[in-house]
């Protein structure tokens, strides 16, 4: 049995005799070598990743200013920053968006240009005190004007992420990117094999005081990050670095279209390879490396794993999905990744970074819970026309069956269906109407194909979301193989409320 220390490892990084790889490089010498002659021939291995973190943010201490100010609210380049904190200590998160130029700009772009020297505007307002009487200020600082950047970042480096796709007609805006409809793209984030904890997966050497790179510059691990899950291979890291020796190669502010904005964030971890256990587990690579495909366009709490996918495959470019070939994209840059094990690798090698040994281990065996709710928001089955009551047209019905049906009924939607009764389109009264005008004669030629749907378990608040965003009013209600199951409607949803209001009086 092979083991070293990590002062054993640091005296050879000061001699200048220490052997470091880049994680993508280890399982070929575990496989070449076996890992008690790859403990011997490895000294540390260097993992690296860069993706969106929304979870991140800074804090900064502006100094006092004359006459002294106790900032209640503060604003970075029109971007609220958090103050209950102290009379001049602020924290923005990455996420929050501008006042003024909303998704265009956020608390992770004020970030990347303090990192770049940029000048920032800062306007704050105050209530006043005796001791500090003063009630706004407005000035414009730099980087170098502060006392302290200190980045604190409460979630970083997920072990794994899930695929995201959509089942959907429409288009979906998420956090996992723009997913196109009928399953017309997966996202993932990630480096796979380069991933800190999947080369550490029972936290042996990452922990708590563990030094990193982060964005450039030397940090450190404080804790598990929120939503830590090790569990189900969803931990996470709590981190900290000094803004002010940043570089914004590995720090740069993005855009989520439709979504918001967030922080792409480079971290690299260098594992000390102490026994042929370690030396294993930082051979994983992506073949070995699997996680789950999710349907975005199901309800969270319904959302079905639709396939186990490798790492390997989602590279290539494209993955098998009930027999269709779906294109694969990152959400993450595998280059940055790389480039990030390689900048550590480089600053061991010269001797301009240690090897610390963690003062304790993250836990091993939380799991992420759900928000508690008191009050269970009602789900679309609560509310939605039954079947029995729903009356839905063949598609190859004329436009003056559809009038009777709508004369004689009370809904203003019908849902179009095919010969085995599935969902290929909706007719409103208003398309009847443009139809006569027009002397259109078939239904085919009115309807709309791309139909907005719901599922009987989404909650009725998603449902009034998709009514608001595509300005209608009904939805039909369909089962996993497309059949119409019932209609909810604007209508529908106002009687609803309006029965809990008369309650809660």
């Amino acid at each position: 049995m092979v083991e070293k220390t990590v002062s054993e490892i640091n005296e050879r990084i000061k001699d200048g005799s220490v052997r470091v790889v880049t994680a993508d490089k280890m399982s070929e010498i575990v496989k070449e070598l076996g890992p008690e002659e790859a403990t011997k021939e490895v000294d540390v291995v260097t993992t690296g990743t860069f993706g969106a973190m929304c979870s991140s943010g800074v804090f900064f201490n502006f100094g006092h200013s004359d006459p002294p100010i106790k900032m209640q609210k503060v604003w970075l380049n029109d971007v609220e920053a958090y103050t209950g904190i102290a009379a001049v200590d602020a924290y923005i998160g990455a996420a929050q968006l501008s006042d003024d130029r909303g998704m265009e700009y956020g608390g992770a772009h004020v970030i990347e240009d303090f990192a770049a020297g940029k000048p920032i505007e800062v306007r704050a307002l105050a209530y006043g005190t005796d001791c500090y009487p003063r009630k706004e200020i407005e000035t414009t600082i730099t980087i170098e004007d502060l006392n302290q950047a200190i980045m604190i970042n409460p979630r970083n480096a997920y072990q794994r992420y899930n695929v995201a796709t959509n089942s959907t007609d429409h288009t979906l805006y998420t956090y996992m990117g723009m997913l196109l409809p009928h399953y017309g793209n997966a996202t993932y984030c990630g480096a796979g094999e380069l991933s800190p904890l999947f080369n550490d997966p029972l936290f042996e050497t990452i922990g708590l005081g563990t030094r990193i790179f982060l964005c450039g510059a030397k940090g450190y691990i404080i804790g598990e990050g929120t939503q830590h899950d090790p569990v189900n291979n969803l931990g996470t890291l709590m981190v900290r670095g000094d803004l002010k020796e940043m570089n914004t190669e590995f720090l740069r502010a993005a855009i989520f279209q439709k979504y918001g904005t967030t922080l792409y964030v480079g971290i690299g971890i260098p594992i000390p390879i102490l026994n042929e256990g370690i030396a294993l587990r930082t051979a994983v690579n992506d073949e070995d490396i699997v996680t789950n495909m999710l349907d975005y366009g199901v309800a969270r709490r319904a959302r079905p794993v639709l396939r186990k996918v490798s790492y390997k495959e989602l590279k290539s470019g494209s993955i098998e999905l009930n027999g269709k070939e779906v294109r694969t994209a990152p959400l993450s840059s595998y280059f940055m990744a790389k480039k990030v094990a390689e900048e550590l690798k480089a600053w061991i090698e010269n001797g301009e970074f240690l090897i610390s040994q963690p003062v304790e281990s993250l836990p091993g065996d939380t799991v992420f819970k759900p928000m508690k709710q008191i009050k269970e928001l009602p789900l679309v089955k609560d509310v939605m026309i039954s079947k029995g009551e729903v009356i839905a047209i063949k598609e190859d019905a004329s436009i003056e069956e559809a009038a009777n049906i709508i004369m004689k009924g009370q809904f203003t939607h019908l849902p179009v269906i095919s010969d085995d009764e599935k969902l290929v389109g909706i007719v409103t009264a208003w398309d009847i109407s443009k139809a006569v005008a027009k002397k259109y004669r078939r239904l085919e030629e009115i309807m709309t194909r791309r139909v907005i749907t719901a599922d009987s378990e989404e909650p009725l608040e998603l449902v009034v979301r998709k009514l608001e965003k595509y300005n209608i009013s009904a939805l039909p209600v369909i089962d996993s193989d497309r059949k119409v199951t019932g209609m909810v409607t604007s209508d529908g949803i106002s009687r609803l409320i309006g029965r809990r209001g008369r309650r809660r009086a």
